[in-house]
């Protein structure tokens, strides 16, 4: 993380920087093997829709880190994770009808993303 991030005033119950990692690797993995069955099952219906929201919901995903970091705009960051909450939980219940191990296998990252929008709000607010 930058040094920008370092002199940030930061919310209570914000992890060290260390911890960020291991959980999106963990996350990541999880997202991929949720994909994978959502796509490989048989009662998926409206594809073209839950893909077009898959794309927005993982562009919103990378966008996040260039927003916060890279332009250094929490506010900007702020309403972009506010997308990444609204199309999850949305991927969450298309992927549960096609899958429920898929859907379940979203929730973990949802809570992640919460969590998220939490310090986000948090750092937008003290600084």
């Amino acid at each position: 993380m930058n040094t920008w991030y370092a002199d940030l005033n930061k919310p209570p119950l914000t992890p060290p920087n260390w911890v960020f990692s291991p959980v999106w690797i963990v996350l990541y993995v999880m997202i991929a093997v949720a994909i994978f069955l959502y796509y490989r099952s048989p009662d998926k219906r409206q594809v073209a829709l839950t893909s077009a929201l898959l794309a927005l919901h993982l562009a919103a995903n990378f966008a996040w880190t260039y927003l916060f970091f890279g332009l250094r705009s929490p506010a900007l960051a702020l309403a972009d994770i506010v997308v990444l909450d609204v199309t999850l939980v949305l991927l969450i219940v298309r992927f549960w009808r096609a899958s429920p191990p898929a859907g379940a296998l979203l929730i973990p990252y949802l809570l992640w993303v919460l969590f998220a929008t939490y310090l986000n709000i948090g750092i937008f607010s003290l600084n």
